[in-house]
């Protein structure tokens, strides 16, 4: 048991083999990748859950995944990496919320789906919404706010 423990790799583990401004680098021109093609795919959000918060849970988990499984040669790469994402989230999140053409850019518009009590197709349409996906949802919301 003890030799386990001494025939790890300790200085390998806590010394970078990549150049720690690269990978601050690497992760940003990632996330805004992600963040760009998330964006024009995914139209509509998820139950409350926005993109940037998908766009972290992956990439956080992709990046401590490879830390974890010794991708990287030291558990500094990927500290640096998870911290690089974290960055961009808060900074981006603290900018939309503080100036409004930040938050233009980098929140998906809503669209009215309903309108004095009737559906507006061609918003449906354009957010891939099915009336029985709508009607779901309405149901949904009533059973949540309704008195018990």
């Amino acid at each position: 048991m003890g030799d386990m423990f001494w025939s790890i790799d300790w200085e390998g583990i806590f010394t970078p083999t990549n150049s720690l401004m690269e990978l601050v680098v690497r992760g940003t021109i990632m996330y805004f990748l992600l963040f760009g093609l998330l964006r024009l795919v995914l139209k509509r959000q998820a139950g409350g859950i926005g993109t940037t918060d998908i766009l972290v849970i992956v990439l956080l988990a992709e990046v401590a995944g490879n830390g974890f499984a010794a991708e990287y040669k030291s558990v500094v790469e990927g500290t640096v990496l998870v911290g690089t994402i974290v960055f961009w989230s808060y900074t981006l999140e603290w900018a939309g919320h503080r100036f409004a053409a930040v938050e233009r850019i980098f929140r998906a518009p809503t669209l009215l789906l309903i309108e004095n009590g009737k559906m507006i197709r061609k918003n449906m349409n354009a957010e891939l919404v099915t009336k029985e996906e709508l009607m779901a949802q309405l149901r949904e919301k009533v059973s949540r706010t309704a008195p018990r």
